[in-house]
């Protein structure tokens, strides 16, 4: 059977941290905030939109739609973007729509990867990002990004940075793309005009390709803004930005997506994406058109969903903040999306893990917490290389897009058994 074993191209993702922890969550009946999607339903108009599709007397949606993207949500899509980067997109030429960020991350990844080039990867990362680049035969170059102010009273996502030598130092001849990620996951992070245009500058300085993962670009919190890398000088040149419906919509079982980015670089994704996929969903194409046909006809007003999630979301971001600050962790404050880090090793002396055989000590205590404290977050070294998973055994993450209230009272006992 040794013929017919995994090819070990694919080897680097055989593991997936969300089916273990899936599995383990309906295994122990926790509240899981480890999984990063709502499990409360955003307003009604945009299933409404799908229910609509769905029972129109159009016999067009459902059938297949251009391959590339559903025309009417790529001209709703070339319209948002012209707007928010200043300047003029082509709808048919320089964005693809896919089956969720996801699709679009690998397309950009297998579309640009000859064997042997290098790919730039900021630690942490979400966990796709190597196993596609080392599926495509390349090799991934890792730098993480350090607290600079380890002993601050209250942290935050803004205090970790690169290095700007170390991050220079990994570029050079077989060098061909880097990947960004802001708003950050897990992190919450949000690389500011400083970090970007470093970014940007080395990317220039050696002809590279950017791949932004800015997915969560509506989720930013005040008075902290995004900036998309598309919109420095000499930068869309080489940039391909990766969004979501999932997460602007908040409907992650839409799993839809798309990159824009200039012609001649997404002809390659679209060879991807045509042998791989082909075509997405017509319906749910459809929806999103009018969802965003309406959002965007709503941008700078009260009533942009976009624009007010992020208010929406503060509130809870605060409250786990307090709530797990005052149960013995050592949380750090984000400036985007939708999760939450936290040092959980104020308990480590407390507790006995050894009933977990994990290699590293953050998946033995979130698995410990799962099964004692009936509270699941998601261990943060997840989110680095092997090399480097040392490093992050000390935090676990949060999703605070839930229904949270039950969290202060599920971590009283372990604030307890601190306390004696």
């Amino acid at each position: 059977m040794d013929k017919f074993k995994l090819p070990s191209r694919h080897e680097a993702g055989v593991y997936s941290v969300w089916i273990e922890f899936s599995q383990l969550a309906v295994t122990t009946k926790c509240l899981n905030l480890g999984q990063g999607f709502p499990d409360y339903d955003p307003p009604s108009r945009f299933s409404d939109y799908l229910a609509q599709v769905a029972t129109e007397k159009n016999s067009f949606f459902n059938q297949y739609t251009r391959g590339f993207g559903h025309a009417r949500l790529v001209k709703a899509l070339a319209d948002l973007y012209s707007k928010l980067i200043d300047r003029k997109i082509d709808p048919m030429n320089e964005i693809m729509v896919t089956v969720g960020a996801y699709e679009a991350l690998y397309c950009a990844i297998q579309g640009n990867i000859e064997v042997g080039d290098e790919a730039i990867i900021i630690e942490p990362f979400y966990d796709c990002y190597e196993p596609m680049v080392r599926t495509a035969g390349g090799i991934p170059r890792f730098i993480p990004l350090r607290n600079t102010k380890p002993n601050a009273s209250t942290s935050h996502s803004s205090d970790w940075k690169l290095d700007p030598d170390e991050l220079a130092s990994l570029f050079n001849s077989k060098t061909k793309l880097i990947i960004i990620n802001t708003p950050h996951n897990p992190l919450g992070k949000i690389f500011d005009y400083d970090e970007l245009t470093m970014i940007a500058n080395l990317a220039k300085k050696h002809n590279v390709l950017v791949i932004s993962d800015e997915v969560y670009e509506w989720l930013v919190y005040k008075p902290t803004q995004h900036i998309r890398i598309a919109t420095l000088p000499e930068m869309w040149q080489r940039t391909i930005t990766i969004g979501s419906a999932g997460k602007t919509f908040s409907m992650t079982g839409w799993k839809l997506g798309w990159a824009y980015g200039p012609s001649y670089l997404m002809k390659n994704l679209c060879v991807v994406h045509q042998t791989a996929i082909y075509t997405c969903a017509t319906t749910v194409q459809e929806a999103a058109a009018r969802g965003f046909e309406h959002e965007i006809a709503l941008l700078g007003t009260p009533n942009s969903y976009f624009q007010t999630l992020s208010d929406e979301l503060q509130p809870k971001m605060n409250y786990l903040f307090k709530i797990l600050q005052d149960g013995g962790f050592k949380p750090i404050m984000p400036e985007g999306g939708y999760f939450m880090i936290a040092d959980w090793t104020n308990f480590e002396d407390q507790l006995d893990l050894n009933s977990e055989t994990d290699k590293y000590k953050d998946f033995r205590f979130v698995k410990w917490l799962s099964k004692n404290i009936k509270l699941q977050g998601i261990p943060y070294s997840a989110f680095y290389s092997e090399g480097n998973k040392r490093m992050a055994e000390n935090y676990l993450r949060f999703c605070f897009f839930k229904v949270i209230y039950k969290t202060k009272i599920l971590l009283n006992p372990l604030l307890e058994s601190k306390r004696n």
